[in-house]
């Protein structure tokens, strides 16, 4: 088995960036350790609590199972990257009005995961927001206020026109 590092170029966030990875290094250890976007949390690692979700391809995925390698020539974005846009402003005014997080561990996730959500579905109801939250666990809060933050979200962000 060999533990050698190969050289990578990730599009990470809208730039190529080099890294270097071996084999069986995930996407979460890279872009944690060298490109130091930590908001993607290192959870359980195994893909069942949602802290590591980014999204792949405008999809929501878990970044502790993907493997870096497999990663070139995807469209990765981490919640670092989506801050700036203005429907993940108003999600994340939204959280923070209807006190949808207590510790935050799991926030990053779930709003990356509400934002693939409102995209692909401006005008979700509850239903639609609990199965597109499924996968991210939150220990602290229970999910009525996030299920209702993003709710909200929605409804600003259908009043205010926003770019892709």
């Amino acid at each position: 088995m060999s533990l050698s590092k190969h050289a990578l170029t990730l599009s990470v966030n809208g730039s190529p960036t080099e890294v270097r990875a071996g084999l069986h290094d995930t996407l979460l250890t890279v872009l944690r350790d060298q490109l130091q976007c930590t908001a993607a949390k290192r959870g359980c690692n195994q893909g069942v609590c949602g802290a590591c979700t980014i999204l792949v391809d405008d999809r929501p995925a878990r970044a502790c199972l993907s493997l870096a390698v497999n990663s070139e020539g995807a469209d990765i974005r981490t919640l670092e990257g989506l801050n700036d846009q203005p429907d993940m402003r108003l999600l994340q005014q939204a959280f923070a009005k209807a006190g949808a997080f207590q510790c935050g561990f799991c926030t990053p996730g779930m709003l990356v995961s509400a934002q693939a959500l409102l995209r692909g579905k401006p005008a979700p109801d509850a239903q639609d927001v609990r199965k597109a939250l499924s996968g991210n666990l939150c220990r602290c809060t229970g999910y009525t206020r996030i299920v209702s933050a993003v709710l909200d979200a929605a409804a600003m962000i259908r009043k205010e026109p926003v770019a892709p």
